[in-house]
């Protein structure tokens, strides 16, 4: 756990530190200053292990593939047998199946029917594909010579035995743990799940399922926080809705930490009577910050809570998805153990229709990303884009990101934008 009062004494110092009003890129760099990985580690069979991250350096035990093979269906040849500018004829004289290879030898003159992953038979280096062949009887007619060693898999050519195949911090994705069933690894040791307690604070709001009453609402916000938690693949402890009291909200904050590795709030950090967050986080732990130069979800809040990293989400919902994806989520991977994290990727595009933006803070629309009939992607708005508006999100393909700098946006300029929905 690295010292959060050293690092709050050196970001005093710096020009830049304004707890009360911090660019995004800023918030970022601080909130990482302040992770490392869990410690805890668990040994699971590879089904288990998938969105985990791996906790030791894995070597491969054998060499991949294990022989030399063919990349094709065809006819493996010896290419000695084709001088150039010739193309005799060739004797089959058996067939090679992967699983079931041809035991003879290939003499001159001779060649072996062979599929795609069988050995290749002793005594040929080539395999010619089945397209590039005539058939006449027990014999075939090459089309033209081939190359010395064509459509051949090398013995090693992925992996050679003591070769290191994954190192620690590396997300086990389909393709890793297809890679490790490959080479008949059947358990990893893997960091243990990141536990996170999260809870919704006001007294307006409630569960669903609960009758609601004259200018009450429904808790949203828990609700999808367990949805982006839940992909993570973390453990959840769902501690339901605290009320704007602050004696309740502390002790939920003090059972948080007693047994979280991260706490996260929705509402309660602005600066309303009934925010209690930001006097309850002086008095149990230490914050960093608490407003970002941003829109929607200017009102956030980090620091840490015993040793549990405390992030304290604004109430309304757009606000907590996007202070979610753009802090929360990078930091819980970096928590879990990953070491090959990355920012959301932006790319240009643009903009169908015309933005207001002021001038002084970071503002993250809701978009959709359209590919027009000439094969090139635009992007317009949602709609209304306010931070109450939880359809703007649902409707939503992307984030329009305009920088601190940025005014008004016209019609068909170009504007960044990240893509929400990954492939893998």
């Amino acid at each position: 756990m690295k010292d959060i009062h050293a690092a709050l004494r050196d970001a005093s110092c710096a020009d830049d530190y304004d707890p009360d009003s911090m660019s995004v890129e800023t918030a970022r760099q601080f909130i990482h200053r302040f992770l490392s990985p869990v410690s805890g580690f668990e040994q699971v069979h590879i089904r288990q292990a998938l969105n985990r991250v791996l906790a030791e350096k894995l070597v491969s035990p054998l060499d991949v593939p294990a022989h030399i093979n063919s990349a094709m269906d065809g006819y493996a040849i010896r290419s000695e047998d084709f001088p150039e500018g010739k193309t005799p004829s060739l004797k089959v004289i058996g067939t090679a199946f992967a699983g079931r290879p041809f035991s003879g030898k290939v003499a001159q003159g001779q060649c072996v029917r062979i599929m795609t992953g069988a050995v290749l038979p002793e005594g040929t280096d080539t395999v010619v594909i089945q397209e590039k062949v005539k058939l006449d009887v027990d014999n075939v007619i090459l089309d033209s010579g081939p190359r010395q060693g064509e459509n051949v898999r090398a013995k090693g050519e992925d992996l050679h035995k003591g070769e290191t195949v994954l190192n620690p911090g590396h997300l086990l994705r389909p393709a890793e743990i297809g890679l490790l069933a490959s080479l008949g690894i059947n358990e990893v040791r893997v960091y243990r799940r990141l536990r996170i307690a999260f809870f919704s604070t006001g007294d307006e709001l409630r569960s669903i399922g609960s009758p609601l009453e004259e200018g009450q609402i429904y808790d949203s916000n828990r609700y999808t926080l367990y949805g982006m938690l839940k992909r993570l693949d973390v453990d959840l402890m769902d501690m339901g809705v605290v009320q704007d009291d602050p004696q309740a909200i502390e002790s939920a904050l003090t059972e948080a930490a007693s047994s979280a590795d991260v706490i996260l709030t929705s509402g309660g950090v602005s600066v309303g009577e009934a925010d209690f967050i930001r006097g309850l986080l002086d008095k149990l732990g230490e914050v960093v910050f608490w407003k970002i130069a941003m829109k929607p979800g200017r009102p956030l809040a980090y620091g840490r809570i015993g040793n549990a990293h405390f992030f304290g989400l604004p109430g309304n919902p757009v606000s907590v998805m996007v202070t979610f994806y753009q802090f929360v989520q990078n930091a819980l991977k970096v928590l879990m153990g990953q070491t090959d994290v990355m920012p959301l990727p932006t790319f240009r595009v643009p903009c169908l229709t015309p933005l207001k933006k002021a001038a002084g803070r970071t503002e993250f629309q809701r978009g959709i990303l359209l590919l027009n009939n000439n094969g090139e992607w635009t992007v317009r708005v949602t709609g209304a884009q306010g931070s109450g508006i939880l359809r703007s999100m649902s409707e939503a393909n992307c984030f329009i990101v305009l920088p601190e700098a940025q005014g008004n946006v016209a019609a068909g300029e170009y504007v960044e934008v990240q893509v929400l929905e990954g492939m893998i």
